[in-house]
């Protein structure tokens, strides 16, 4: 490995936020889902979430883009799960706080009132319906993202997109990023990057669970 190449896998370990998650629920187009993981890596993101609750969907093979996801594949942890409780589950070891995109009847708050530094996932949902009516209940909260327009929505991956720079904004203000060498997350990281390039693990499995 080249001085340059280890100091480039440096400076994104240090930068990984281990406590920030995005969960993808039902989410149909692999270039969505790419262009996802590309902002997840932009912003530190080390884990994205599959949860396919449609039965539909449980023998649906995901494809990602290579040129979409413009290589972030690579270096993201991608789960697949069929069973939400199981899913949420599992964040809450990692995460305080998961909240739901939802425009429905309970109270959204404000992403940009938002305290986004504590450990938090996001949950995104299909294209058409969004999240479910099952992943809505086990959410903590939901958000929604503000606009001035007459059209009261956003293509998922931007929406992600727009919600992952804010939690970048909060948490860069607040020392969250460029960790020491020697901090823990960093050390994690590292080893997470090295043991891809050294198995020549390209992202392209899924971890199922």
């Amino acid at each position: 490995m080249t001085p340059k190449r280890k100091h480039l896998l440096m400076r994104a370990a240090a930068n990984r936020q281990k406590d920030l998650i995005v969960v993808l629920e039902n989410v149909h187009d692999p270039h969505n889902i790419s262009a996802v993981l590309r902002s997840c890596d932009s912003v530190g993101v080390s884990e994205l979430y599959l949860l396919l609750t449609d039965p539909a969907m449980h023998i649906k093979k995901i494809q990602m883009g290579k040129r979409s996801s413009a290589g972030a594949r690579k270096w993201i942890k991608v789960y697949r799960y069929h069973d939400a409780k199981t899913c949420f589950q599992d964040i809450r070891s990692k995460c305080d706080h998961i909240y739901g995109t939802f425009l429905g009847e309970k109270e959204p708050k404000d992403l940009f009132k938002m305290n986004l530094t504590n450990p938090c996932a996001f949950v995104f949902g299909n294209e058409q319906k969004g999240i479910s009516k099952e992943v809505q209940d086990l959410c903590d909260g939901h958000f929604i993202i503000p606009q001035a327009g007459l059209v009261q929505s956003l293509n998922i991956s931007v929406a992600c997109a727009v919600t992952l720079y804010e939690a970048y904004r909060q948490r860069r203000n607040a020392s969250m990023y460029a960790r020491p060498k020697d901090h823990p997350f960093t050390k994690e990281a590292m080893q997470f990057f090295t043991d891809r390039i050294e198995s020549g693990d390209n992202g392209r499995n899924i971890e199922k669970r």
